[in-house]
């Protein structure tokens, strides 16, 4: 049996970006590569399911050069070729990503652009119009030279552990799989200064109350103190790791999500997802995957009576 290669592959600092990526790095290591990822401790937790190894970065440039040569130092003494191939692929598409890798001394390849093309191995066209999973499956492709076509599913894993602690969750707060509306209200930033949050999720949710459904959100630990604030009436879960978070998500009747990367986990596990969409671009930025309602009329927003149709239709 031949031993895979090992491929340090520098993931993206959002959560539904490093879902997005979740394809093409099964492509990688599909063709023969052992990921060795780098980036934000959180991506621990939403790949565990996964297997790979993920290496958490550090902020400071010392100590990401330092744990870059060391990296490479450990793979080449147990893969001979390791510092004559390309041997990094950047996720990332900011110079500062190619140029850690150049001072580290590794044979890295991305997208080329940024005035850093000359810090790669080889850099990578970026194609215009593309959806941001087939930007990251495209380039994952380039790197290994061949064609393919992306999958429609991400089926993210989660694992038997995720869905136990997530059961027992469930069963502390006497709710039943398949039972609850999942809110994720909170996005972050802005698309062209305009605001990226559903303006009507607060009567929406009073709403679903009323009807007597269950809603359960599960703040980030940022979000906190506005879950309790904007939405008293939902079960909320707080402190919840992102691969219970996921495992939480496919165990919802259906989901409701601004765009947030946890509107991207919720598709990659498959769940039943309502993405309202303001601003942003559906067509680069949409939740990927067969399981997803989109409502989106911009310059407007959805209807609070649009999206109770689907909770109607997918809660019993």
């Amino acid at each position: 049996m031949i031993e895979a290669r090992p491929l340090i592959v520098r993931l993206r600092n959002f959560v539904g970006d490093t879902v997005l990526s979740v394809p093409a790095l099964r492509l990688l290591e599909q063709h023969g590569y052992r990921l060795e990822l780098v980036g934000k401790g959180w991506a621990r937790g939403l790949l565990e399911a996964e297997g790979w190894t993920v290496h958490v970065r550090p902020n400071g440039l010392a100590d990401r050069i330092a744990q870059l040569r060391e990296l490479r130092q450990r793979f080449h003494a147990e893969d001979r070729s390791f510092n004559r191939r390309a041997n990094t692929l950047l996720f990332p598409y900011a110079f500062s990503a190619a140029l850690d890798a150049r001072l580290a001394g590794l044979h890295a390849e991305g997208h080329g652009g940024e005035g850093r093309t000359w810090l790669m191995k080889r850099g990578h066209p970026r194609r215009e119009a593309r959806h941001t999973l087939v930007e990251y499956w495209e380039l994952a492709c380039d790197f290994l030279g061949i064609e393919a076509e992306p999958p429609v599913d991400i089926d993210l894993k989660v694992s038997d552990a995720q869905h136990a602690l997530a059961k027992a969750l469930l069963d502390a707060h006497g709710l039943a799989a398949g039972r609850f509306v999942l809110i994720c209200p909170f996005a972050n930033g802005r698309v062209e200064f305009l605001d990226r949050s559903w303006p009507a999720f607060p009567e929406f949710v009073r709403r679903v109350h009323l009807a007597g459904r269950t809603v359960v959100i599960v703040p980030g630990p940022a979000e906190v103190e506005g879950a309790r604030q904007l939405y008293p009436d939902a079960v909320r879960l707080d402190g919840v790791a992102l691969g219970v978070y996921n495992a939480l998500l496919r165990k919802a009747g259906i989901v409701v999500s601004n765009d947030t990367g946890p509107a991207h986990m919720a598709a990659g596990v498959g769940a039943r997802l309502v993405s309202v969409l303001g601003p942003t671009d559906p067509g680069r930025w949409a939740p990927w995957g067969s399981t997803v309602i989109l409502k989106r009329r911009w310059p407007e927003w959805a209807s609070v009576e649009e999206v109770m149709s689907e909770v109607d239709q997918a809660l019993p």
